[in-house]
């Protein structure tokens, strides 16, 4: 009877050990969903776009890009945070999500805890950008002319807490300058009054600069990444220009619901690293100022933790408002 027992608990035991190597196997087996918690439009949506027919071709089965905004991205987020952890509802995101806990103190859910990092997809510099009426050809004379003149001019963000806002005032408190922020609901108001004079300067995405920057709309005078990329071969870093150890990169990342089984999440960073790796798809992104990463999660976990910590520090000693 005994032995009965046994054997009957051993099969059952076999059978669930073999049980999650086919449920990796055969993920997925539905269409899968990936939710970009921003309209149509920027950079998080443009990478979607890029990724989303070779992942669907890789994976067998429909990726449908489900944009999902409000709120700096919280709403999506949030609903993919809620959805059932099998791997058919995915979250892309950008860098503002390593502020989420720091602007939404009532966030709703737990970054940390209620969403799981599968890969950083790709990032690229943000680029200071002028209007090109502003007197002031090169970022030297630039820093010279804020300094000159403290208060008189303006930068535009997306709103409090976004790359482009924690960027403009680390700028400020590495060059003892002053400007006045200007925040703004999304980035296509923003370029506008940018591109109109109401504002002088951003800190915008090189991805969405470059059209701009090209047609002569907009001035680029330097770029936040720790070494020039192709896209911007004659714009100065502001680690170059005189701010040693400035490095600050926009990003796009792929989460997915806490508790989604490993297989699955190994199988899309390993998938994600074959697309952006990949020799023409890496060289179409270069073009427009983007390289891919493709991390594991957890050097993307580490990463988020990284600008957690440093965003904080930041808010803190500058005692900044994210209202």
């Amino acid at each position: 009877m005994i032995s009965s027992i046994f054997r009957y608990l051993t099969t059952c035991a076999l059978l669930l050990c073999a049980a999650a190597p086919i449920q990796a196997q055969t993920w997925p087996i539905k269409p899968v969903r990936l939710v970009v918690a921003f309209p149509p439009g920027g950079i998080v949506d443009n990478v979607a776009r890029q990724i989303q027919p070779r992942l669907q071709a890789a994976l067998g089965q429909p990726v449908i890009i489900d944009n999902r905004g409000g709120a700096g991205g919280t709403v999506g987020s949030m609903e993919v945070a809620r959805a059932a952890p099998d791997g058919h509802t995915l979250l892309m995101v950008f860098d503002s999500y390593a502020t989420y806990p720091l602007v939404y103190p009532k966030l709703g859910f737990d970054v940390a805890k209620d969403l799981q990092p599968v890969t950083k997809i790709a990032s690229n510099p943000l680029v200071l950008v002028v209007n090109p009426k502003v007197p002031a050809p090169d970022f030297k004379n630039f820093v010279a002319l804020l300094k000159s003149q403290p208060g008189r001019y303006n930068y535009a963000s997306v709103g409090p807490g976004s790359s482009n806002h924690l960027t403009a005032e680390l700028f400020k408190a590495v060059s003892s300058t002053f400007v006045t922020h200007i925040p703004y609901r999304g980035g296509g108001p923003a370029q506008q009054d940018l591109l109109g004079g109401q504002v002088e300067m951003m800190f915008l995405s090189a991805v969405l600069a470059q059209p701009n920057v090209k047609a002569g709309k907009l001035r680029a005078l330097a770029q936040t990444g720790a070494r020039r990329v192709s896209a911007y071969p004659d714009t100065p870093t502001v680690a170059e220009s005189g701010y040693p150890g400035f490095e600050v990169n926009s990003w796009v990342g792929l989460l997915a619901p806490a508790g989604t089984p490993r297989p699955v999440i190994d199988r899309l960073q390993a998938e994600v690293r074959k697309i952006v790796t990949d020799p023409a798809f890496a060289a179409h992104l270069q073009e427009q100022g983007l390289t891919g990463i493709a991390s594991t999660p957890e050097q993307f976990a580490a990463a988020l933790k990284i600008e957690q910590d440093k965003w904080t520090r930041l808010v803190r000693e500058r005692q900044l408002s994210l209202e």
